[in-house]
């Protein structure tokens, strides 16, 4: 009778010196350049306590047109030339009035390819133009009377 062979399952073949040359200790990398745009004066606010904390590659803005917006240190950027280089983009609202500027971003984002996600922030969800604006473009749209969803969301983006 011969002996017989043994087999490895695949979890201990994969943790084999063997299989290991295979496997990719880097860790994951953060979203190399995410945008965070604020449509209005309540969500520019939520920008400025956001902007405080630590993140990789983010910057903030606030919302002037739908062809410009300014840094929160007041500088106006063309809306076009922040989204050309830009992986994610993140649309922050508490009301309507930026629903003009929410459908410019995401017509870009659309054309582009890059991932755009809409946050609505308050209990009364003073934003349905903003909502309805971001629907067809925003592969994350979320309703809240959290702000800290918002930092969970970037979290979630590796923001």
């Amino acid at each position: 009778m011969t002996p017989a062979t043994p087999h490895l399952s695949e979890s201990a073949r994969a943790a084999s010196a063997h299989e290991s040359r295979f496997r990719i200790d880097a860790p994951i990398n953060p979203a190399r350049t995410a945008r965070i745009v604020a449509l209005d004066a309540r969500a520019a606010a939520v920008a400025r306590r956001l902007a405080a904390r630590t993140w990789a590659g983010a910057r903030f803005y606030t919302a002037v047109s739908t062809e410009t917006l300014h840094r929160l240190d007041g500088t106006p950027v063309p809306l076009d030339g922040v989204i050309a280089r830009t992986d994610v983009v993140v649309v922050l609202a508490t009301e309507d009035r930026g629903h003009r500027v929410a459908a410019a971003i995401g017509g870009i984002c659309r054309r582009r390819g890059i991932t755009t996600a809409g946050v609505v922030l308050g209990e009364g969800y003073e934003a349905g133009d903003a909502v309805a604006a971001l629907r067809p473009y925003a592969r994350v749209l979320l309703r809240s009377a959290d702000e800290g969803d918002v930092v969970e969301l970037l979290t979630a983006l590796r923001v």
